[in-house]
């Protein structure tokens, strides 16, 4: 893996890992993002309310999104290639790839 890019849903900050209570999901997966990156990975985190015009650039994206709603985020894309939609990934799947 080369790059992996993450489109994901509305969130209050840049990873959602905030607040008093943060998702223990998004918490795992800044855990697992950084590793990546320490690993020469380069890692693209997109939230829809703080970047739409990403979503509207990408053409996958937004097809995907025009025909599934927003319950198709996140949308995780590995070099280039669309691997998951509506959830993150396991630590193994981000592994295998």
């Amino acid at each position: 893996m080369k790059s992996i890019t993450l489109y994901e849903p509305a969130m209050c900050c840049s990873t959602g890992v905030c607040g008093p209570s943060p998702d223990q999901e998004l918490v795992r997966m800044a855990g697992d993002l950084k590793k990546l990156a320490d690993q020469g990975v380069k890692v693209y985190r997109y939230n829809l309310s703080q970047s739409p015009e990403v979503f509207a650039i990408d053409k996958t994206v937004k097809t995907l999104l025009k025909e599934q709603g927003q319950k198709v985020l996140p949308i995780i894309v590995v070099d280039g290639e669309v691997k998951l939609t509506g959830r993150y990934p396991t630590k193994d799947e981000l592994r295998n790839w």
